[in-house]
């Protein structure tokens, strides 16, 4: 019998996981596993808004795939995925190169969503890799340069379009951001403004009104402006006009609005909802259990609230694990275990020292959730790379 191949596409942080968790448990030559991503490094995704900000460097937010792959186990490709042949059993680079599976994890991560609104695409920034972050950092330090020349208001504008997590994340990290850039660049403090602007009733949705509060408090203090209920309709070169039909004049528009499902997917044929898949209990695509699909992609329906679970880092990276042993058991004809989420807690941040948290049914605010969401973040490291990555990355 030929040895099974394992073909993971995509190195987010489901993808990933499911590498790293196999190589720990597999035996040599027990499985031909091979990973594709189209950078050399995996980025925490859920720290992009700091370097986004300025607040972080950037390459303090990746790491390479390699350091944390055993290549005697996992053979890694760097290259772009451009289409999924699922009848053969085949996934195409954009360089033509062919790659056959007995079993795929397709992890190919998010696009923005923009929910049709014009202009998005053409004029707004996304926090969605190192370099977009790094293309929203040089942008802000550029406008306030040029603010000492032309003494323009939309350059010192600055619009976040979408109140969620990414979206609250960045505002908290610009608002500390701001103070530095002002004095560096001689520039007024309170000619800058923030604009978090947010369709539906409340920012967070979905989250504890009472922490919701507590967080528009605080970066209402620091210098935001929220308009809540308020959708977008158009954004361009210009700013942005509010479906109200208000014009807010800005040169920088950053939305954070939503994603949807990696494209690809959907033209594989498979059957989406914003490009997401609804897989079973143990995460394949339906009807294919050759097929899995993992993190923003996966779509899973919490049967309590009877909503789909939120694409988030902490469910990517359970993902990972329960299909690595559920790969295994396949391989070796064991049984399969249903993928079921563990939600640890929630914790939102709102710039330095400051966060919003539910830790089961506790609320926790201030400094201690600052502090929870390192210990958070420096746990996702260590599930990833081990205490070597954890000592390498971690934040203090």
């Amino acid at each position: 019998m030929s040895t099974p191949k394992i073909l993971i596409l995509g190195a987010g942080y489901g993808g990933l996981v499911t590498a790293v968790r196999l190589q720990k448990h597999m035996n040599y030559n027990e499985v031909d596993v091979t990973l594709v991503n189209k950078h050399d490094y995996h980025y925490f995704t859920t720290w992009l808004h700091e370097p986004a900000a300025g607040t972080l460097d950037p390459d303090k937010c990746r790491v390479s795939i390699e350091s944390l792959l055993d290549t005697n186990k996992v053979k890694f490709i760097k290259g772009t995925v451009k289409e999924i042949k699922r009848e053969e059993k085949k996934a195409i680079l954009e360089n033509g190169e062919e790659l056959s599976y007995d079993y795929v994890v397709i992890a190919l991560g998010s696009e923005p969503e923009t929910f049709g609104i014009q202009g998005l695409k053409e004029y707004a920034f996304s926090i969605r890799s190192i370099n977009s972050v790094r293309q929203i950092r040089e942008h802000i330090e550029y406008n306030f340069a040029k603010y000492k020349m032309e003494k323009r208001p939309e350059l010192l504008t600055f619009i976040v379009g979408g109140a969620g997590f990414t979206g609250i994340e960045f505002v908290g990290e610009l608002t500390d951001r701001i103070p530095e850039l002002c004095e560096e660049f001689d520039v007024d403090p309170s000619v800058v403004k923030i604009y978090n602007i947010e369709a539906a009733p409340t920012v967070l949705p979905g989250f504890d009104p009472e922490l919701v509060n507590y967080a528009m408090e605080v970066l209402s203090r620091k210098g935001v402006t929220f308009k809540i209920s308020t959708p977008i309709k158009e954004c361009t070169p210009d700013g942005v006009v509010l479906a109200d039909g208000e014009e807010i004049k800005s040169n920088t528009v950053v939305w954070t609005g939503g994603v949807r499902g990696n494209a690809i997917i959907e033209n594989a044929g498979f059957e989406t909802m914003r490009g997401r898949v609804k897989v079973d209990e143990y995460l394949h695509a339906p009807n294919h259990d050759d097929t899995f699909i993992v993190g923003d992609s996966a779509l899973i329906i919490n049967e309590e609230t009877n909503r789909p679970y939120p694409p988030t880092a902490q469910i990517a990276i359970q993902q990972g694990e329960n299909l690595a042993q559920n790969l295994l058991a396949a391989i070796r004809g064991g049984q399969m275990k249903p993928f079921v989420p563990s939600l640890k807690g929630t914790v939102a941040s709102l710039g330095k020292g400051e966060a919003i948290g539910l830790v089961g049914d506790k609320k926790i605010y201030g400094s201690t959730a600052a502090l929870m969401k390192k210990v958070i973040d420096n746990r996702s490291l260590y599930m990833l790379g081990g205490l070597s990555l954890m000592l390498k990355k971690a934040k203090l």
